[in-house]
């Protein structure tokens, strides 16, 4: 087995025993820890009680977290004449159309969010085998297929988050950064466990959210307490 180093050692030691924690003291503790070279991710996993084969069941949305991710998102636009025009002033960093999508199946991806306007959809449909697994898939459900490019990129760039639950039922997501203070880490962790619950669907039974988790990109995770940090 190989030797843990005296970071990742230290870490696990502070995070042994402590389970079942409120927001605040679990941001405070993966805060603390986080101590990579780089600017760690703070990232939340919510286990649901769902069975995403069922349409019923599926759990899809997107949240304005209200201090934005910390990350640079690179947004990619598919419109033609003004549409395009509009997404390029709005800070659209790839914009195009039958090109775009040629580019796209040749294998490069250079975007975190991908927004299509109505009529682009014929040929970002030809993209779902592609899109689809990365959760890039322009959806009207979370606002990315529209006519309100400008709005669409501008959420997009400002710190919006999607989500989706996967098999298992588990949805995760970046909330910020470990830069930030520890209250701006609440308030984007609460919105997001907030957004979730409001996304429950109709065919949800039993328990909805399971359990909650919260960790760093190099850090140990650590459990909140579910009732107290979704208010159920």
């Amino acid at each position: 087995m190989a030797k843990l180093g005296k970071r990742t050692r230290t870490a696990r030691e502070a995070f042994a025993g402590k389970t079942e924690l409120s927001v605040e003291e679990a941001v405070a503790l993966v805060k603390a820890h986080a101590t990579s070279k780089f600017d760690e991710t703070v990232e939340i996993a919510l286990n649901l009680g769902v069975d995403t084969r069922h349409a019923d069941q599926m759990v899809r949305g997107v949240v304005g977290l209200p201090n934005g991710t910390g990350k640079s998102m690179r947004v990619a636009v598919f419109a033609r004449g003004p549409k395009a025009d509009e997404a390029k002033e709005a800070g659209a960093d790839i914009i195009g159309a039958e090109d775009l999508m040629e580019t796209i199946q040749g294998g490069t991806i250079e975007f975190d969010r991908c927004i299509a306007t109505p009529d682009m959809m014929p040929i970002v449909g030809r993209l779902g085998k592609v899109l689809g697994p990365r959760n890039l898939m322009p959806n009207p459900k979370v606002g990315t297929v529209t006519m309100d490019v400008k709005a669409a990129v501008e959420a997009a760039k400002g710190g919006e988050v999607q989500f989706k639950a996967e098999k298992g039922g588990v949805v995760h997501a970046g909330v910020g950064k470990a830069s930030f203070d520890e209250a701006k880490l609440v308030e984007n962790v609460r919105a997001f466990i907030s957004a979730v619950a409001k996304a429950k669907p109709t065919g949800a039974k039993g328990t909805y959210m399971k359990k909650i988790a919260l960790s760093s990109t190099m850090g140990p995770g650590v459990t909140l307490d579910v009732a107290t940090a979704s208010g159920e």
